[in-house]
């Protein structure tokens, strides 16, 4: 459960509770990169996305590599660019099968990242994820249930797990922000809703190799029923989300 104020947010996790600092308590690179001037027009809406929390969850710390796979309109490549500072990168990966039906977004996030020298992009068919060097984390948010769908392939969930798997450095995180689906439903609403059963996606993320950490309701909604689709006016920007913290053994 979130308590709003404490300084200390609780998370809940498999076996056992995970403190997340809370935005007055951040590490001292992701607090300098949430105050950033390049990003004001993105941190306006960090009161409700959470970003800086949730790159300081995922333990994004001064030099890593990280991988922002599918990175919209950019909002976590402005926290992750300052956060690892210039001895870090930051690759931002576009599956091609993506690219096709969302091109829209691939233009302004260009003119976005000519703000940031450590930031790289790639363009990559879908089911072969890879950055030029091993990373120590790789983010999705919003799109995990994208590669299960007819325009990415689809991509089998195994082949792209096992892919971030082989991508990170032993000890890494693989972190995945999505909307939350119906319990029991599986990839059913993936291509409708646009959705997924979180539990599918912990069983997928394992059977690929990795060890479950946590997870992070910081944007949980139990007002969201899980019965509309994400992009329906009455729940858009506010559909119940997981974020789960997986690690690479090592």
């Amino acid at each position: 459960m979130i308590r709003q104020g404490l300084g200390i947010v609780m998370l809940l996790a498999a076996s056992c509770s995970l403190p997340v600092l809370a935005a007055d308590m951040l590490p001292g690179n992701i607090s300098a990169a949430a105050a950033d001037p390049a990003r004001a027009e993105q941190a306006k809406v960090d009161a409700v996305r959470h970003g800086p929390e949730i790159v300081a969850f995922a333990d994004v710390k001064t030099g890593a590599k990280v991988i922002d796979l599918i990175p919209g309109g950019g909002y976590w490549t402005s926290l992750f660019s300052p956060a690892v500072g210039p001895k870090g990168h930051v690759y931002a990966i576009w599956p091609a099968e993506y690219v096709k039906v969302d091109d829209d977004e691939v233009g302004p996030y260009k003119t976005l990242i000519q703000k940031y020298s450590n930031v790289s992009e790639i363009e990559q068919p879908a089911a072969a994820l890879a950055a030029p060097e091993k990373v120590d984390v790789i983010f999705t948010a919003q799109n995990y249930h994208d590669y299960l769908d007819p325009f990415m392939g689809p991509t089998d969930p195994l082949v792209l797990n096992q892919a971030a798997f082989a991508a990170l450095k032993p000890g890494g995180i693989y972190l995945i922000i999505d909307h939350v689906a119906d319990a029991g439903s599986g990839a059913r609403d993936t291509n409708t809703l646009h959705r997924i059963d979180p539990a599918i996606v912990k069983t997928q993320v394992a059977q690929a190799g990795f060890t479950f950490v946590g997870e992070s309701t910081l944007l949980a909604n139990p007002a969201d029923d899980h019965k509309l689709k994400v992009f329906d006016k009455s729940i858009r920007g506010h559909t119940d989300q997981f974020i789960y913290k997986f690690r690479k053994p090592g």
